[in-house]
């Protein structure tokens, strides 16, 4: 694509990361760019005052960990280094594969070029989302619209039956008006209102939606002044019992998080999670977790939240080989998501808004602009997808065996046997062996499909070589540290015979 006939009038809708990722690449290619959003700007001040001050109620997740995976942070430096500049600026700190290993691994390692893609930049999201902003903002052809509600869409119909989206409505201070746009993007995360702005127009957003059957709660904390972070690779910092699975999240300017993730069924522990004591208590009993609490190294910046209604969603605005509009396209979240306990929508959302800049560079076709942006999403998104739903579904039948009493580890057939003997081999050979380690952190990372490390013949002939050495010796070094089930409920005080009304499980964010 080139000359000024190009350039297009592009409206974003939403203000957060992965709107701020789309302005950014489409800005980039000359476009001129318009977001809005109905939340106000950041505050002034510094990375504390985003994260207390700023109102992101359209930011369901605002408040909750986030993990920038490899693939998001080779994007910016690759891209848009004087953005990853602005980051460290902030507080932000790069963390690289060779400081994530065990000690043990740490005494053998040796680099290998594609190392320095296997990094991690940790700081809050609100620390993200105003880096994004200002950077953004400063860009001559982009500006963005707060406090402004976006009601509805803008659309012609042809002789052919055909729908253009040619813009939106909006209200701001009491006023409605429209914004012509050549595209407009949906960038409004997972309660987008695009889904049912088509249906009353009699044309229906196809859905693909799994429950993750999970909530998970979040408490953020600061190291005292003088006090460091645990040493990494010592104890595991992220984990799954059966029943509870933890994650501790380093942030920036000394802080961190933990969230503790339940399933729905797990009623008592619901209820008991969200007083601050208890949520410490918990902690404190967890390894890998403890030493970020013990010996007053801490102090807790808020009490416990949690998020609920956690869903795999694949929005499809192509069925049939039709698009359902032209010059319409849904990125990030508000076409699909997967659970967040994994990380991975900030990363696939970046990608997502690429893969939209490319397709608009590529054709002036609507029509073929809308299936090159479907084809791509689906080859480079949906094995993401896909694997994200299975690590659910496994999640699922774990929790509900835990909460029976049953184990999933006997297996009833030679198929099921291989396909466990294999997981254990796999997670012990990568506990142990660098080069395991090394393939299975890049489809952590999304830089190949999840998977792909396992057709290397060499991972596999190490893998199988586990095998050899047994179940039982594999399988142990799967076991997480910490107490079980029971041990948990009579730590805690929990009687199994307190009812807990369905409402008391209810989870609400903070605003």
């Amino acid at each position: 694509m080139s000359g000024e006939d190009d350039h297009l009038n592009i409206a974003i809708v939403g203000s957060g990361i992965c709107g701020m990722c789309s302005a950014m690449a489409l800005a980039r290619q000359g476009h001129t760019v318009s977001v809005y959003d109905r939340d106000p700007a950041p505050p002034d001040g510094d990375a504390d005052a985003a994260f207390f001050n700023w109102q992101r109620r359209g930011a369901a997740q605002f408040r909750h960990p986030h993990a920038f995976l490899g693939l998001l942070c080779n994007i910016i430096e690759e891209n848009y280094p004087d953005l990853l500049e602005a980051f460290y600026a902030a507080g932000a700190r790069r963390v690289d594969f060779a400081e994530m290993l065990s000690a043990e691994l740490r005494a053998a390692y040796v680099a290998e070029p594609g190392d320095a893609k296997l990094w991690v930049l940790m700081c809050r999201r609100a620390t993200m989302e105003t880096v994004f902003r200002r950077y953004v903002e400063s860009m001559a052809n982009v500006s963005i619209h707060n406090g402004v509600r976006v009601t509805g869409m803008c659309t012609q119909v042809d002789s052919q039956g055909t729908l253009d989206v040619t813009g939106i409505t909006i209200e701001q201070a009491g006023r409605t008006s429209e914004r012509t746009a050549d595209i407009v993007v949906d960038a409004s995360g997972r309660l987008s209102k695009f889904p049912g702005w088509f249906a009353a127009l009699d044309r229906t957003v196809h859905e693909e939606k799994d429950d993750a059957e999970i909530v998970y709660y979040t408490r953020h904390y600061r190291l005292q002044p003088g006090c460091e972070e645990p040493p990494r690779g010592e104890r595991p910092g992220a984990g799954d019992l059966g029943y509870l699975k933890f994650g501790v999240f380093p942030g920036d300017n000394g802080t961190f998080a933990i969230i503790l993730c339940l399933p729905v069924a797990e009623r008592l522990l619901q209820r008991a999670v969200r007083a601050g004591a208890t949520f410490d208590q918990i902690c404190l009993s967890i390894p890998g977790l403890e030493p970020w609490l013990v010996d007053n190294r801490s102090s807790p910046t808020t009490e416990p939240f949690g998020i609920a209604d956690i869903q795999s969603v694949w929005r499809h605005y192509v069925t049939a080989g039709e698009p359902l509009a032209r010059n319409f396209f849904a990125v990030g979240d508000a076409a699909l998501r997967t659970n967040p306990l994994y990380g991975r929508g900030c990363s696939t959302g970046i990608l997502h808004a690429h893969i939209l800049a490319d397709v608009i560079a590529e054709s002036r076709d609507p029509v073929s602009r809308a299936h090159r942006f479907d084809e791509r999403t689906e080859k480079e998104l949906r094995p993401i997808f896909s694997a994200s739903l299975r690590e659910d579904r496994n999640g699922i039948a774990r929790s509900a065996a835990v909460l029976e009493g049953r184990t999933l580890d006997k297996p009833d057939g030679l198929k099921k046997w291989f396909r466990l003997a294999f997981g254990d081999a796999l997670g012990a050979a990568s506990r142990e062996q660098l080069h395991v380690l090394r393939g299975a952190m890049k489809s952590f990372h999304l830089l190949e499909n999840p998977g792909a490390f396992l057709k290397d013949p060499k991972i596999r002939r190490t893998v199988l070589r586990y095998m050899l050495k047994g179940r039982r010796r594999n399988s142990a070094k799967r076991l997480q540290p910490g107490p079980g089930r029971a041990e948990m409920h009579d730590l805690l005080g929990l009687s199994a015979d307190a009812a807990v009304s369905p409402d008391e499980s209810e989870i609400v964010n903070p605003a």
